[in-house]
């Protein structure tokens, strides 16, 4: 089996806000960007909005709704997640925590998976929501990467976003490839295929 082929990670990207010019989801926006220089690491963003609320009278029979079983599918699929997400009121959003909770269902489709969180806001950037994400994580036997950890005070001068929510800032696309890089390092490490 060729090199490539051994130390190929597939990563999925979920974003914790709804609002269509995000800063969050810029930020997965310029990792997709970024991971393009990064052999071996492919990552496809995935999309919780249409997801339903949580609600188990929805599984029959031990299955789900097709729109949920798509995603935890994405999810099973993948060997790593990279989520984007604000903090709302000192915590994970309320989409985010939806689509946390429809993928952990039996079976749990997060479990041995690595991580990482890009988070974008004022005050703290973001930052309380993803010790709590992190958390969660594990309870559901997700490995976040420890360092480096990404934070962004996203309104503070100067701009960091264009008006569409895209990511402009140079330095915070470099602390965004090192998450990447660290993300890659650890899933390789977590599979047994080091390089």
């Amino acid at each position: 089996m060729a090199m490539e082929a051994q130390t190929a990670i597939k990563v999925v990207a979920l974003c914790g806000s709804l609002r269509k010019a995000s800063y969050n989801r810029g930020l997965l926006r310029a990792a997709m960007e970024l991971s393009k220089t990064i052999k071996g690491m492919e990552i496809e963003y995935v999309d919780i909005s249409p997801l339903p609320f949580l609600n188990t009278d929805l599984e029959v029979d031990g299955t789900y709704p097709p729109v949920v079983e798509a995603f935890r599918q994405k999810i099973l699929a993948a060997d790593s997640v990279l989520f984007g997400s604000p903090e709302y009121n000192y915590s994970v959003t309320g989409p985010l925590k939806n689509a946390v909770d429809w993928a952990s269902r039996p079976p749990n489709v997060w479990a041995d998976k690595t991580a990482a969180i890009l988070s974008a806001g004022g005050g703290f950037g973001g930052g309380r929501s993803q010790y709590h994400l992190r958390q969660i994580g594990v309870y559901l036997d997700l490995h976040f990467i420890n360092k480096p950890e990404f934070f962004l005070q996203a309104f503070q001068p100067p701009a960091k976003f264009d008006s569409d929510g895209n990511l402009i800032d140079a330095a915070a696309k470099e602390r965004i490839n090192a998450v990447l890089l660290a993300l890659h390092a650890f899933t390789l490490r977590l599979q047994g295929k080091c390089e």
